[in-house]
């Protein structure tokens, strides 16, 4: 990566508070492993958003502050977190009745690729002995809306957004919005469409770093054309 590319996107925190800003007043909303566990600690203030983990526990708080931690309280990522006042535990077949009985408003999860149609590829590396799907199966399905949070590269710069998803599929067509680094992304019948290029970003810049076709938003209003989610 040249040096240039540092001084543009948003940092992980960043990234995470840009999601944060999508969650709407009284949603449920389950976290993932990785960097959607950061919106956690981004929540805008007055905003009630309840936070889920599949491990069986409703009303997530941030991070705890050091030296505070409960290792007997954490989240599916095995990070220590704090409860907040109402938070309950139940049983890990209790939290999945919620997942799939359709009570979350959105779920915000990582993703090795997802491709221009939305599928979505989470859980394992081709080749790799290790991983398991966890519970990304039924989020993706049982979730109002899936929305990724993750880098828009990987480390040896390759996309993670692709025509076609090479990696094991988590679900098919499941994702609504993408949000990485680098923009924000919505899947579209017409394709990807780009929202919001975070700060230092050009179309062009973003394009180059795309394994797919992307449809600038203000080309569109402009061509007078509507957007179909």
């Amino acid at each position: 990566m040249v040096k240039d590319e540092l001084k543009v996107g948003w940092s992980k925190i960043q990234l995470a508070s840009r999601v944060a800003q999508d969650l709407e007043d009284g949603w449920f909303v389950n976290l993932g492993i990785g960097i959607p566990t950061l919106v956690a600690d981004v929540i805008p203030e007055g905003r009630e958003i309840i936070l889920h983990s599949e491990n069986g526990l409703l009303g997530l708080g941030p991070k705890p502050a050091p030296g505070e931690e409960d290792m007997d309280l954490v989240n599916a990522g095995k990070e220590p977190i704090t409860l907040k006042p109402g938070g309950s535990f139940f049983s890990q077949s209790d939290s999945f009745a919620m997942i799939r009985g359709g009570h979350l408003d959105a779920a915000v999860l990582g993703a090795f690729q997802v491709s221009m149609y939305g599928d979505l590829a989470s859980w394992k590396v081709p080749n790799d002995p290790l991983g398991r799907v966890g519970g990304a199966m039924d989020l993706t399905v049982g979730a109002k809306r899936v929305f990724l949070c993750m880098q828009h590269c990987t480390k040896k710069g390759e996309s993670k957004i692709v025509e076609e998803c090479t990696y094991p599929l988590t679900a098919p067509r499941c994702v609504d919005r993408i949000y990485t680094d680098l923009a924000v992304i919505d899947v579209t019948n017409d394709g990807l469409v780009v929202q919001e290029l975070a700060p230092g970003v050009t179309f062009k810049y973003l394009q180059e770093r795309t394994a797919a076709p992307l449809k600038d938003l203000a080309d569109q209003l402009v061509k007078g054309e509507s957007i179909q989610h």
